[in-house]
Protein backbone atom coordinates (compact mmCIF):
# COMPACT_ATOMS: atom_id res chain seq x y z
CA UNK A 1 0.00 0.00 0.00
CA UNK A 2 1.42 3.54 -1.01
CA UNK A 3 1.95 5.71 1.97
CA UNK A 4 0.25 8.54 -0.04
CA UNK A 5 -3.14 6.13 0.44
CA UNK A 6 -2.14 6.01 4.05
CA UNK A 7 -2.63 9.59 4.50
CA UNK A 8 -6.22 9.11 2.72
CA UNK A 9 -7.40 6.55 4.74
CA UNK A 10 -6.26 7.51 8.23
CA UNK A 11 -7.09 11.07 7.31
CA UNK A 12 -10.78 9.94 6.59
CA UNK A 13 -10.77 7.83 9.12
CA UNK A 14 -10.28 10.34 12.28
CA UNK A 15 -12.64 13.20 10.26
CA UNK A 16 -15.41 9.97 9.97
CA UNK A 17 -14.59 9.24 14.32
CA UNK A 18 -14.70 13.09 14.83
CA UNK A 19 -17.56 13.95 13.19
CA UNK A 20 -19.38 10.70 14.35
CA UNK A 21 -18.64 10.34 17.67
CA UNK A 22 -22.10 11.40 19.71
CA UNK A 23 -23.61 8.79 17.45
CA UNK A 24 -20.87 5.81 18.14
CA UNK A 25 -21.39 6.39 21.71
CA UNK A 26 -24.85 5.79 20.97
CA UNK A 27 -24.40 2.39 19.54
CA UNK A 28 -23.05 -0.62 20.86
CA UNK A 29 -19.88 0.27 19.16
CA UNK A 30 -16.95 1.84 20.07
CA UNK A 31 -14.03 3.67 17.80
CA UNK A 32 -11.50 0.97 18.71
CA UNK A 33 -13.98 -1.68 16.97
CA UNK A 34 -13.93 0.97 14.08
CA UNK A 35 -10.04 1.03 13.87
CA UNK A 36 -9.88 -2.50 14.30
CA UNK A 37 -12.32 -3.40 11.53
CA UNK A 38 -10.52 -0.69 9.22
CA UNK A 39 -6.73 -2.41 10.00
CA UNK A 40 -8.53 -6.13 9.17
CA UNK A 41 -9.98 -4.48 6.04
CA UNK A 42 -6.96 -2.92 4.65
CA UNK A 43 -4.64 -6.36 6.11
CA UNK A 44 -4.94 -9.79 5.08
CA UNK A 45 -7.98 -10.86 6.32
CA UNK A 46 -9.32 -8.17 3.87
CA UNK A 47 -8.16 -6.68 1.03
CA UNK A 48 -4.57 -7.70 1.49
CA UNK A 49 -3.11 -4.14 0.32
CA UNK A 50 -0.74 -4.26 3.71
CA UNK A 51 0.30 -6.47 6.08
CA UNK A 52 2.08 -5.79 9.51
CA UNK A 53 4.59 -8.96 10.85
CA UNK A 54 4.10 -8.74 14.51
CA UNK A 55 7.42 -10.81 14.17
CA UNK A 56 9.79 -9.21 12.43
CA UNK A 57 8.45 -5.84 13.78
CA UNK A 58 8.88 -6.53 17.15
CA UNK A 59 11.17 -3.18 18.16
CA UNK A 60 8.97 -0.69 16.46
CA UNK A 61 5.37 -2.39 17.97
CA UNK A 62 7.88 -3.08 21.46
CA UNK A 63 8.32 0.53 21.04
CA UNK A 64 5.00 2.08 19.91
CA UNK A 65 3.17 0.08 22.30
CA UNK A 66 5.75 0.89 25.28
CA UNK A 67 4.63 4.79 24.58
CA UNK A 68 0.82 4.05 24.61
CA UNK A 69 0.78 2.10 27.26
CA UNK A 70 2.83 4.58 29.68
CA UNK A 71 1.15 7.83 28.56
CA UNK A 72 -2.13 5.98 29.60
CA UNK A 73 -0.91 4.66 32.97
CA UNK A 74 0.28 8.33 33.85
CA UNK A 75 -3.52 9.28 32.42
CA UNK A 76 -5.22 6.60 34.74
CA UNK A 77 -2.87 7.96 37.97
CA UNK A 78 -4.71 11.48 37.03
CA UNK A 79 -8.20 10.24 37.18
CA UNK A 80 -8.07 8.63 40.58
CA UNK A 81 -8.82 11.73 42.84
CA UNK A 82 -9.39 9.03 45.62
CA UNK A 83 -7.24 9.95 48.86
CA UNK A 84 -5.07 7.34 49.35
CA UNK A 85 -6.42 6.22 52.81
CA UNK A 86 -9.61 5.15 51.52
CA UNK A 87 -10.69 2.06 51.72
CA UNK A 88 -11.54 1.48 48.24
CA UNK A 89 -7.90 1.53 47.24
CA UNK A 90 -8.06 -2.54 48.43
CA UNK A 91 -10.64 -3.28 45.54
CA UNK A 92 -8.13 -2.10 42.48
CA UNK A 93 -5.28 -3.46 44.37
CA UNK A 94 -6.36 -6.69 45.40
CA UNK A 95 -7.86 -7.18 41.40
CA UNK A 96 -4.10 -5.68 40.19
CA UNK A 97 -2.29 -8.33 42.66
CA UNK A 98 -3.92 -11.18 43.79
CA UNK A 99 -7.19 -11.38 40.96
CA UNK A 100 -4.17 -11.13 38.33
CA UNK A 101 -1.58 -13.49 40.38
CA UNK A 102 -4.58 -16.43 40.14
CA UNK A 103 -4.88 -15.53 36.28
CA UNK A 104 -1.09 -16.03 35.38
CA UNK A 105 -1.64 -19.76 37.49
CA UNK A 106 -4.81 -20.66 35.58
CA UNK A 107 -2.99 -19.32 32.32
CA UNK A 108 0.07 -21.53 33.08
CA UNK A 109 -1.84 -24.38 34.11
CA UNK A 110 -4.15 -24.54 31.14
CA UNK A 111 -1.68 -23.80 28.41
CA UNK A 112 0.80 -26.90 29.92
CA UNK A 113 -2.03 -29.07 30.33
CA UNK A 114 -4.52 -28.62 27.52
CA UNK A 115 -1.99 -26.10 24.92
CA UNK A 116 0.96 -28.10 25.12
CA UNK A 117 2.98 -25.38 25.95
CA UNK A 118 6.42 -25.57 27.82
CA UNK A 119 6.14 -24.49 31.63
CA UNK A 120 7.82 -21.02 30.81
CA UNK A 121 5.66 -20.32 27.78
CA UNK A 122 2.65 -20.81 29.60
CA UNK A 123 3.76 -18.64 32.45
CA UNK A 124 4.59 -15.78 29.49
CA UNK A 125 1.46 -16.24 27.83
CA UNK A 126 -0.56 -15.97 31.56
CA UNK A 127 1.64 -12.54 32.08
CA UNK A 128 0.77 -11.28 28.79
CA UNK A 129 -3.16 -11.95 28.96
CA UNK A 130 -3.17 -11.56 32.42
CA UNK A 131 -3.08 -7.55 32.50
CA UNK A 132 -6.32 -5.38 32.15
CA UNK A 133 -5.88 -3.20 29.19
CA UNK A 134 -5.41 1.12 30.51
CA UNK A 135 -5.17 2.40 26.67
CA UNK A 136 -9.00 0.73 25.29
CA UNK A 137 -11.02 0.25 28.60
CA UNK A 138 -11.76 4.12 28.43
CA UNK A 139 -15.25 2.53 28.13
CA UNK A 140 -15.54 1.80 31.67
CA UNK A 141 -13.04 4.30 33.60
CA UNK A 142 -13.73 7.03 35.44
CA UNK A 143 -14.77 10.16 33.50
CA UNK A 144 -14.99 13.19 35.22
CA UNK A 145 -13.05 14.51 38.54
CA UNK A 146 -15.81 14.02 41.10
CA UNK A 147 -16.62 10.14 39.74
CA UNK A 148 -16.55 8.39 42.67
CA UNK A 149 -17.90 5.53 41.20
CA UNK A 150 -16.83 2.09 42.71
CA UNK A 151 -17.13 0.13 39.52
CA UNK A 152 -15.49 2.85 37.41
CA UNK A 153 -12.72 2.93 40.07
CA UNK A 154 -12.14 -0.03 40.45
CA UNK A 155 -11.26 -1.01 37.01
CA UNK A 156 -9.24 1.97 36.25
CA UNK A 157 -6.70 1.78 38.76
CA UNK A 158 -6.83 -1.82 38.06
CA UNK A 159 -5.58 -1.07 34.73
CA UNK A 160 -3.13 1.64 36.22
CA UNK A 161 -1.70 -1.34 38.57
CA UNK A 162 -1.40 -4.36 36.85
CA UNK A 163 0.57 -3.48 33.97
CA UNK A 164 3.41 -2.72 36.06
CA UNK A 165 2.39 -6.10 38.74
CA UNK A 166 2.51 -8.10 35.03
CA UNK A 167 6.04 -8.02 34.52
CA UNK A 168 7.55 -10.09 37.55
CA UNK A 169 6.02 -12.82 35.29
CA UNK A 170 7.00 -12.07 32.12
CA UNK A 171 10.42 -12.18 33.94
CA UNK A 172 9.62 -15.53 35.67
CA UNK A 173 8.40 -16.99 32.30
CA UNK A 174 11.69 -15.63 30.30
CA UNK A 175 13.77 -17.10 33.11
CA UNK A 176 12.10 -20.62 33.05
CA UNK A 177 12.71 -20.85 28.89
CA UNK A 178 16.66 -20.02 29.78
CA UNK A 179 16.23 -16.05 28.46
CA UNK A 180 16.69 -14.18 32.02
CA UNK A 181 18.62 -15.12 34.83
CA UNK A 182 16.64 -15.81 38.00
CA UNK A 183 19.45 -16.83 40.39
CA UNK A 184 20.21 -20.05 42.57
CA UNK A 185 17.02 -20.81 43.65
CA UNK A 186 15.32 -17.93 42.50
CA UNK A 187 16.38 -15.57 44.88
CA UNK A 188 17.45 -13.27 42.40
CA UNK A 189 13.53 -13.13 40.95
CA UNK A 190 12.45 -12.69 44.79
CA UNK A 191 14.29 -9.77 45.31
CA UNK A 192 15.24 -7.84 42.18
CA UNK A 193 12.44 -8.84 39.70
CA UNK A 194 9.78 -8.98 42.22
CA UNK A 195 10.44 -7.12 45.28
CA UNK A 196 12.98 -4.46 44.54
CA UNK A 197 11.55 -3.64 40.76
CA UNK A 198 7.56 -3.64 42.05
CA UNK A 199 8.36 -1.46 45.25
CA UNK A 200 10.87 0.57 43.84
CA UNK A 201 8.81 1.95 40.96
CA UNK A 202 6.27 2.98 43.07
CA UNK A 203 7.93 4.50 45.29
CA UNK A 204 10.32 6.22 42.52
CA UNK A 205 6.96 7.43 40.63
CA UNK A 206 5.24 8.95 43.51
CA UNK A 207 8.40 11.09 44.79
CA UNK A 208 9.12 12.41 41.72
CA UNK A 209 4.97 13.17 40.70
CA UNK A 210 4.87 15.09 44.42
CA UNK A 211 8.18 17.00 43.85
CA UNK A 212 7.38 18.21 40.66
CA UNK A 213 3.96 18.61 41.25
CA UNK A 214 4.98 20.81 44.20
CA UNK A 215 7.48 22.83 42.24
CA UNK A 216 5.08 24.06 39.21
CA UNK A 217 2.45 24.92 41.66
CA UNK A 218 5.03 27.23 44.12
CA UNK A 219 6.46 28.60 40.79
CA UNK A 220 2.79 29.24 39.46
CA UNK A 221 1.39 30.87 42.75
CA UNK A 222 4.46 32.49 44.57
CA UNK A 223 6.25 33.42 41.17
CA UNK A 224 3.94 33.63 38.86
CA UNK A 225 5.89 31.42 36.49
CA UNK A 226 6.15 28.37 35.09
CA UNK A 227 2.74 28.80 33.04
CA UNK A 228 1.95 27.47 29.54
CA UNK A 229 3.44 24.59 28.53
CA UNK A 230 1.02 22.03 30.44
CA UNK A 231 1.95 19.95 27.33
CA UNK A 232 6.07 19.75 28.33
CA UNK A 233 4.91 19.42 32.10
CA UNK A 234 2.84 16.02 31.11
CA UNK A 235 5.44 14.51 29.01
CA UNK A 236 8.35 15.55 30.76
CA UNK A 237 7.30 13.87 34.09
CA UNK A 238 6.28 10.56 32.26
CA UNK A 239 9.89 10.47 30.51
CA UNK A 240 11.46 11.70 33.81
CA UNK A 241 9.35 8.44 35.96
CA UNK A 242 9.88 6.26 33.20
CA UNK A 243 13.44 6.39 32.60
CA UNK A 244 14.46 7.01 36.70
CA UNK A 245 12.95 3.82 37.29
CA UNK A 246 13.95 2.25 34.61
CA UNK A 247 17.51 2.82 35.60
CA UNK A 248 17.46 1.81 39.08
CA UNK A 249 16.15 -0.98 37.16
CA UNK A 250 12.41 -1.32 38.40
CA UNK A 251 9.40 -1.22 36.87
CA UNK A 252 8.88 1.89 34.72
CA UNK A 253 4.85 0.99 34.36
CA UNK A 254 4.25 1.83 37.88
CA UNK A 255 6.36 4.65 38.49
CA UNK A 256 4.02 6.56 35.67
CA UNK A 257 1.37 5.13 37.03
CA UNK A 258 2.37 6.14 40.44
CA UNK A 259 3.96 9.83 39.48
CA UNK A 260 -0.06 10.32 37.95
CA UNK A 261 -1.54 9.12 41.42
CA UNK A 262 1.06 11.54 43.13
CA UNK A 263 0.22 14.66 41.06
CA UNK A 264 -3.31 14.08 41.24
CA UNK A 265 -3.01 13.90 45.52
CA UNK A 266 -1.12 17.46 45.55
CA UNK A 267 -3.54 18.76 43.46
CA UNK A 268 -6.13 17.26 46.30
CA UNK A 269 -4.61 18.19 48.95
CA UNK A 270 -4.72 22.19 47.89
CA UNK A 271 -8.00 21.80 46.42
CA UNK A 272 -9.70 19.86 49.13
CA UNK A 273 -12.82 17.73 48.07
CA UNK A 274 -14.61 20.86 46.64
CA UNK A 275 -12.06 20.99 44.12
CA UNK A 276 -12.95 23.81 41.23
CA UNK A 277 -14.49 22.18 38.32
CA UNK A 278 -11.48 20.77 35.48
CA UNK A 279 -13.06 23.11 32.72
CA UNK A 280 -10.90 25.84 34.46
CA UNK A 281 -7.57 24.24 32.50
CA UNK A 282 -9.96 24.77 29.03
CA UNK A 283 -10.33 28.75 29.59
CA UNK A 284 -10.08 30.94 27.27
CA UNK A 285 -6.59 31.89 26.07
CA UNK A 286 -6.70 35.74 27.83
CA UNK A 287 -7.70 34.10 31.72
CA UNK A 288 -5.36 31.04 30.94
CA UNK A 289 -2.30 32.75 32.91
CA UNK A 290 -4.59 34.15 35.35
CA UNK A 291 -6.34 30.90 36.40
CA UNK A 292 -2.99 29.15 36.31
CA UNK A 293 -1.52 31.20 38.62
CA UNK A 294 -4.40 31.80 41.35
CA UNK A 295 -3.27 30.30 44.49
CA UNK A 296 -7.28 28.56 44.86
CA UNK A 297 -7.38 27.23 40.91
CA UNK A 298 -3.84 26.64 40.02
CA UNK A 299 -3.65 22.89 41.54
CA UNK A 300 -6.95 22.02 39.50
CA UNK A 301 -5.95 24.14 36.19
CA UNK A 302 -2.27 22.09 36.27
CA UNK A 303 -3.85 18.55 36.88
CA UNK A 304 -6.70 19.32 34.34
CA UNK A 305 -4.76 20.98 31.58
CA UNK A 306 -2.74 17.83 31.99
CA UNK A 307 -5.16 15.41 31.80
CA UNK A 308 -6.63 17.01 28.92
CA UNK A 309 -3.23 16.87 26.92
CA UNK A 310 -2.28 13.27 27.94
CA UNK A 311 -6.09 12.01 26.91
CA UNK A 312 -5.70 13.20 23.25
CA UNK A 313 -2.20 11.67 23.05
CA UNK A 314 -3.51 8.46 24.25
CA UNK A 315 -6.36 8.58 21.54
CA UNK A 316 -3.82 9.22 18.55
CA UNK A 317 -1.55 6.59 19.64
CA UNK A 318 -4.85 4.05 20.32
CA UNK A 319 -5.74 4.61 16.68
CA UNK A 320 -2.13 3.95 15.11
CA UNK A 321 -2.06 0.77 17.48
CA UNK A 322 -5.31 -1.06 16.54
CA UNK A 323 -4.80 0.06 12.71
CA UNK A 324 -1.76 -2.31 12.99
CA UNK A 325 -3.55 -4.88 15.16
CA UNK A 326 -6.01 -5.27 12.75
CA UNK A 327 -3.12 -5.15 9.71
CA UNK A 328 -1.11 -7.58 11.27
CA UNK A 329 -4.20 -10.09 12.18
CA UNK A 330 -3.65 -12.83 9.62
CA UNK A 331 -5.41 -16.41 8.61
CA UNK A 332 -2.86 -18.05 9.94
CA UNK A 333 -3.37 -16.50 13.49
CA UNK A 334 -7.23 -17.69 13.66
CA UNK A 335 -6.62 -21.24 14.75
CA UNK A 336 -10.07 -22.50 15.30
CA UNK A 337 -8.88 -25.35 17.23
CA UNK A 338 -7.78 -22.90 20.14
CA UNK A 339 -10.92 -20.37 20.22
CA UNK A 340 -11.88 -22.47 23.13
CA UNK A 341 -9.17 -20.92 25.39
CA UNK A 342 -10.26 -17.34 24.74
CA UNK A 343 -13.45 -18.31 25.68
CA UNK A 344 -12.12 -19.97 28.76
CA UNK A 345 -9.99 -16.69 29.62
CA UNK A 346 -13.03 -14.57 29.16
CA UNK A 347 -15.86 -16.32 31.19
CA UNK A 348 -14.15 -18.94 33.50
CA UNK A 349 -10.72 -17.71 34.39
CA UNK A 350 -11.63 -14.06 34.53
CA UNK A 351 -14.04 -14.27 36.61
CA UNK A 352 -12.83 -16.46 39.08
CA UNK A 353 -9.80 -14.77 39.34
CA UNK A 354 -11.44 -11.69 40.09
CA UNK A 355 -14.27 -13.31 42.59
CA UNK A 356 -11.57 -15.30 44.48
CA UNK A 357 -9.30 -12.13 44.45
CA UNK A 358 -12.26 -9.95 45.93
CA UNK A 359 -13.64 -12.63 48.85
CA UNK A 360 -14.85 -10.55 51.57
CA UNK A 361 -14.68 -7.00 49.95
CA UNK A 362 -16.84 -4.55 51.84
CA UNK A 363 -19.21 -2.63 49.98
CA UNK A 364 -18.91 -4.03 46.57
CA UNK A 365 -22.44 -5.84 44.96
CA UNK A 366 -22.42 -8.93 43.06
CA UNK A 367 -23.44 -6.87 39.69
CA UNK A 368 -20.12 -4.78 40.38
CA UNK A 369 -18.22 -8.11 40.87
CA UNK A 370 -19.73 -9.19 37.40
CA UNK A 371 -19.07 -6.24 35.54
CA UNK A 372 -15.68 -6.25 36.67
CA UNK A 373 -15.14 -9.62 36.19
CA UNK A 374 -16.76 -9.09 32.16
CA UNK A 375 -14.99 -6.11 31.51
CA UNK A 376 -11.09 -7.36 31.76
CA UNK A 377 -10.42 -5.75 28.42
CA UNK A 378 -7.14 -6.78 26.95
CA UNK A 379 -5.01 -4.44 24.65
CA UNK A 380 -2.34 -2.38 24.17
CA UNK A 381 -0.30 -3.51 27.57
CA UNK A 382 -1.12 -7.45 26.24
CA UNK A 383 1.25 -6.43 22.69
CA UNK A 384 3.99 -4.74 24.56
CA UNK A 385 4.70 -8.01 26.90
CA UNK A 386 4.25 -10.33 23.61
CA UNK A 387 6.83 -7.80 21.74
CA UNK A 388 9.09 -7.20 24.76
CA UNK A 389 9.37 -11.23 25.21
CA UNK A 390 10.10 -11.95 21.26
CA UNK A 391 12.56 -8.96 21.50
CA UNK A 392 14.17 -11.37 24.87
CA UNK A 393 15.09 -14.13 22.89
CA UNK A 394 11.68 -15.92 22.06
CA UNK A 395 12.32 -19.14 20.27
CA UNK A 396 10.86 -18.61 16.80
CA UNK A 397 7.64 -21.40 17.24
CA UNK A 398 6.82 -20.34 20.72
CA UNK A 399 6.68 -16.65 19.39
CA UNK A 400 4.33 -17.49 16.42
CA UNK A 401 2.13 -19.58 18.95
CA UNK A 402 1.72 -16.41 21.35
CA UNK A 403 1.62 -14.03 18.92
CA UNK A 404 -1.51 -15.92 17.56
CA UNK A 405 -3.04 -16.45 20.89
CA UNK A 406 -2.65 -12.58 21.84
CA UNK A 407 -3.23 -11.12 18.69
CA UNK A 408 -6.39 -13.18 18.44
CA UNK A 409 -7.58 -12.54 21.94
CA UNK A 410 -6.98 -8.88 21.80
CA UNK A 411 -9.00 -8.41 18.86
CA UNK A 412 -11.91 -10.85 20.07
CA UNK A 413 -12.00 -8.41 23.51
CA UNK A 414 -11.97 -4.84 21.15
CA UNK A 415 -14.86 -6.60 19.48
CA UNK A 416 -16.98 -8.31 22.62
CA UNK A 417 -16.32 -5.98 25.32
CA UNK A 418 -16.81 -3.16 22.29
CA UNK A 419 -20.20 -4.46 21.75
CA UNK A 420 -21.30 -4.79 25.07
CA UNK A 421 -19.63 -1.54 27.04
CA UNK A 422 -22.62 1.18 26.27
CA UNK A 423 -25.55 -1.34 27.45
CA UNK A 424 -24.55 -2.96 30.13
CA UNK A 425 -23.12 0.42 31.50
CA UNK A 426 -25.85 2.01 30.88
CA UNK A 427 -27.75 -0.39 32.50
CA UNK A 428 -25.87 -0.56 35.47
CA UNK A 429 -26.05 3.27 35.63
CA UNK A 430 -30.05 3.28 35.44
CA UNK A 431 -29.75 0.50 38.19
CA UNK A 432 -28.08 3.12 40.34
CA UNK A 433 -30.66 5.94 39.26
CA UNK A 434 -28.31 8.60 37.50
CA UNK A 435 -27.99 9.24 33.95
CA UNK A 436 -26.37 7.48 31.27
CA UNK A 437 -22.99 5.67 31.31
CA UNK A 438 -21.62 7.40 28.56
Amino acid sequence: MKFELWYLVIGALLVAVALLTSFVKRLPLTETMIYLVVGATLGPLGAGWYSFDALSSAKLLERLAEIAVIVSLFTAGLKLRMPLNDPQWLIPVRLAFVSMTITVGLVTFVGVAWLGLPPGAAVLLGAVLAPTDPVLASGVQLEKVRDRNRLRFSLTGEAGLNDGTAFPFVMLGLGLLGLHELGAGGWRWWTIDLVWALGGGLAIGAVLGTIVARIVLWLRRERKEGVGRDAFLALGLIALAYGAALLAQTYGFLAVFAAGVALRAVERQHSGDDVPDEVLAMETAGRAEEIATDPEKAPAHMAGAVLAFNEQIERILEVALVLVIGAALAPAYLRIEEVWFIALLFLVIRPLAVHVGLLGAAGIGGVERGLISWFGIRGIGSLYYLSFAINHGLPGELALRLTALTLTTIAVSIVLHGITVTPLMNLYQKRRGGTRAR
